[in-house]
Formats: structure tokens, sequence, C-alpha cells
């Protein structure tokens, strides 16, 4: 080999070096920092890019798509002094590559340590109630506090989600007790006021009933009265045996009805049977119309009552 070919040899593979330290191919997705001499100089966007070869060289490549970051697992103290344990994830998205690649240094671990400090502080903040019902709440803090933090760094915090928040198991078996009393105490307040109300249209059923009973009575009490005085008025003529006559048959249809009722197998009259005798006797004598007035003067010691003869 003469010493030409050598040259073109060495121009040969010096070419190939130098196109390969000069020419880059950054996939879809990521973004590359161009240093010169260990300074930043400008960035490579996806597709094929040009260097200056032995100057220029590739500094960071940025992954400029949504990331998720898993947040580890750590044990929390509540403003209760109750210790739980969270753990969450973090979607954030580079949004400036130079900063991110220069501003902080590994931007994932320093993500990590500030969403477990501020879950720290926030949950610190709240009772345990409050942390295991305010999930939504506590995702909403961190991401504002996330995202304002990271805003130097050029990157932008889209989400933050807790995904795990739980008690030690001595908390929880307490809470299912505690849940259990008050379902409990619930169940028994709701009987309590089904039985009030029961009551409570009980007493007004039988208020009802008293009620219609009570203007029942008054309208038989008005009807008596007023069958009362039309037989007082009708009576006025007859003097006291029309009323008798009232009295006893008035008498006799309570002693019929009491006779023919099925349930009763003993009947105790309480009057003596010639009492009632007399009074229907007066009755009917009431009812047997009056003789013809007498025109001849009557007889020596016969009654003055013209009833009385033949």
């Amino acid at each position: 080999m003469t010493g030409i070919e050598i040259v073109l040899l060495v121009l040969l593979l010096l070419a190939v070096a130098t196109a390969a330290r000069g020419i880059r191919t950054v996939p879809q997705g990521e973004v590359w920092t161009v240093e010169r001499f260990g300074a930043f100089t400008r960035l490579l966007q996806p597709g094929l890019n040009l260097i200056i070869p032995f100057v220029d060289a590739v500094g960071r490549r940025m992954n400029v798509q949504e990331v998720v970051l898993d947040i580890p697992e750590q044990s929390v103290i509540t403003r209760d002094n109750a210790s739980v344990a969270v753990d969450g994830i973090v979607y954030y998205r580079v949004m400036e590559p130079a900063k991110a690649a220069y501003a902080v240094q590994n931007l994932q671990q320093a993500l990590t340590a500030l969403a477990m400090t501020n879950i720290r502080s926030v949950i610190g903040e709240m009772d345990l109630d409050a942390t295991l019902s305010g999930r939504e709440r506590i995702n909403s803090s961190l991401l504002t506090i996330l995202d304002g933090a990271t805003d130097p760094w050029g990157v932008k915090v889209s989400r933050v989600e807790l995904r795990k928040v739980e008690p030690p198991e001595n908390l929880v078996r307490a809470m299912n007790l505690q849940m259990t009393a008050e379902r409990e105490r619930r169940a028994t307040v709701v009987r309590a006021e089904g039985e009030k109300a029961a009551l409570i249209l009980a007493a007004e059923g039988r208020r009802e009933a008293a009620m219609r009973d009570a203007e029942a009575r008054e309208r038989l009490a008005q009807a008596e009265a007023e069958a009362t005085r039309m037989v007082s008025e009708a009576a006025t003529g007859a003097g006291e045996q029309a009323l008798r006559y009232f009295i006893a048959d008035r008498y006799v249809k309570a002693f019929e009805a009491l006779g023919t009722n099925p349930a009763h197998k003993l009947v105790v009259v309480p009057m003596e049977a010639a009492a009632l005798a007399g009074g229907v006797a007066q009755a009917l004598e009431l009812l047997r119309p009056a003789p013809p007035t007498a025109t001849t003067t009557p007889a020596p010691g016969a009654g003055g009552n013209p009833w009385n003869q033949g």
C-alpha cells in the first residue's frame, strides 16, 4: 500500500468519524440539548440534526411526553396524631427542556422528594376523618403546590392522585366498632321515631273517634230532647196518664230487646211485675175511646167519673 492510499484511507476514516459525530437522529417525544465545550447552546428537535463535530456534543436527553411518577409509600401523622400510610402518583410534563435539564439535578428524584414532603405537610394539617374523606381536597392542594414549585424547572404538573390512605390495623378495628355503634344508634333512633309517630297517629285516631262519639251522643241527646218535647206537647191535654203511657212503652221495648238478646241466658228484672202490669193497664186505659156523654143525671151512689159506668 502506497503512501497515497494510506492518506486516503485515513481521510475516509476521519470523514466517517466526523459524520458520526456531526449527525444526530432524535426520536419522537424527546428533545436533546447541545453543549459546546460544556456550555448549553441549543436544542435538537425530533428528526435528523447536524452539529459541529468535535466541538458540539449532545448534553441531556429530555423526555417531553407526559410522565407518570410513582410516589413511594410513607407514614404520615395527621393533626390528631393518627398514623396513616400514604402513596400516590404524579403526572408531569417537561415544557422547557433547557430549564428541566440544567435548573435541577435529577428531575424525577427532585419531584419525588417534593411530592413526599408536601404530602406530609398537607395531611399533617388535617384530622384523620378529614384525611380519609377528603382525597379530592388533598389532591387539589398538592397539585397547586407542586405545579407552582416546579414552574422554575420548566415542568408542568398536570395531576396528583393519592392511591392509598390507610390507617393502622388497630385504628381500623376501632373505626369499625365505632361505625357499628353509630349504625345501631341510628337504627334505634329510627325505631323510636317510628313508634312515636305510631303513638301520635293512634292518639289522634282515638281523639277523632272520641269526637265522633261525642257528636253522636250530642245528636242522640238532641233527638231524645226533641222526642221528649214532642211527647210533652202531645201529652199536654192528657196529663199524667200520657206520661205514664210513654214511660210504660219505653220500658216494654227495653225489656223486649233485653229478652231477645241471644247472649243473655238469664234475665233479672229489678222491678215488680205488678208495677209493669199496672203501667201497661194504664196505657191501655188511656188508649180506650171515651164513652158518649150521658144526658141523664147519674143515679145516687154512682161515681162522678163516667169511665167507671158499665
